[in-house]
């Protein structure tokens, strides 16, 4: 089992975070913002959820604390340590998961781990052990020879995942871990994070589902145009949205179920998705439960069978609803980079939008070149 360290600080006892960054920033060509001083620290042991939109500057920052990108100011600590482009032994504490098919194609998953493993300086029986056990562990024995290019979207990624554990790292860092696969994939992707918090493992995952960081995160941090707008426990997260948003699948009379949500005063909108399935959203102010009742008494009083339902699945769109009519009545929400606080106002930083380049470069090396030239 993984355990917290601490380190002496004049005398005394601190503890030391997995990952501490301090107005973390990157500007690329002097002028597109990713990262705008962004600051949180995050307790060893713990799941962080760094959620926002593509485009939002996730990819980016997980680049900086991992050390492939140089700050534009700002720093990164990781396990107390400043990280840089330079901290090959701080690299080795981390198994990184990136967002995308970058691997190989013409090398075989069992070829592919075998050489992560060496380029982490693992001893090579160590290292075949350790290759054998993780394709067993993400089912992939089988196609251990196939060659990369002929993998499932959902082997590739379960390969990504095992090539992340391949040097037992006390920091995972994934980015969208869950894009692209189907419901099997992406309920054993949720699965295995809750295992390896189980283990002690840290992680920092990104993604642009925000039901997915809510099921597995103790902690979350939501990005937007490179600034960090939300930090805190889902909890606090859940109680800043004041709306809630339920997909309803039905059969029989649509129209008259729709005139019944137009004519109910707690129901704030509601949209056709498909011939079949209407997107409910409706005030809390009474709580959620009480609201999912009254749907269902509504359901009972039209002439309409309900075939399923879900609820969440438009969190974060809710969320960032409400930080965009924030900044719109003249001030945005920041949080102070703690795991639990309190949010304060203040007028928003963004002048002009950040733009982030396509897929935000997580190689890291042209993009030095490129801030170089500059």
């Amino acid at each position: 089992m993984f355990k917290r360290k601490s380190v002496e600080t004049n005398g005394q006892q601190g503890e030391v975070y997995a990952v501490e960054t301090t107005n973390l920033t990157k500007i690329f060509q002097r002028r597109w913002i990713a990262a705008n001083s962004i600051s949180f620290k995050i307790p060893q042991g713990s799941i962080f959820g760094l959620v926002g939109p593509n485009g939002a500057g996730k990819s980016t920052t997980l680049s900086l604390i991992l050390g492939l990108l140089h700050p534009t100011a700002g720093g990164v600590k990781v396990f107390g340590e400043p990280m840089s482009m330079y901290s090959g032994h701080l690299r080795r504490r981390i198994g990184y998961l990136p967002q995308g098919d970058h691997y190989p194609r013409d090398m075989t998953p069992m070829s592919y781990l075998e050489l992560v493993g060496k380029l982490r300086g693992m001893p090579r029986k160590e290292c075949q052990r350790r290759v054998s056990s993780l394709l067993h562990a993400v089912d992939l024995l089988g196609a251990a020879s196939t060659r990369i290019r002929n993998l499932s979207a959902g082997m590739t990624t379960r390969m990504a995942i095992a090539a992340s554990l391949v040097n037992e790292p006390d920091l995972l860092l994934w980015d969208e871990p869950t894009a692209g696969l189907d419901p099997t994939g992406r309920k054993y992707a949720l699965d295995l994070i809750r295992e390896l918090k189980i283990q002690g493992k840290t992680m920092i995952v990104s993604t642009h589902l925000l039901p997915d960081a809510d099921h597995v995160c103790d902690y979350i941090g939501v990005l937007n145009q490179g600034k960090l707008v939300f930090f805190g426990s889902v909890r606090e997260m859940k109680q800043f949205v004041l709306e809630n948003v339920v997909d309803l699948e039905l059969a029989g009379d649509m129209k008259q179920f729709q005139e019944s949500l137009s004519a109910d005063s707690q129901v704030l909108r509601w949209e056709q998705l498909s011939p079949d399935v209407i997107r409910v959203n409706f005030s809390t102010d009474q709580g959620f439960s009480h609201q999912l009742n009254r749907l269902m008494e509504l359901v009972g009083h039209s002439a309409v069978e309900l075939l399923s339902i879900r609820s969440g699945g438009e969190l974060e769109d809710a969320f960032l609803k409400r930080l965009e009519a924030d900044r719109l009545k003249g001030f945005n929400r920041v949080f102070d980079g703690q795991p639990s606080h309190q949010s304060q106002n203040m007028q928003s930083m963004m002048t002009k939008p950040a733009l982030v380049l396509p897929e935000e470069r997580v190689n890291g090396a042209p993009e030095v070149a490129e801030e170089q030239k500059v």
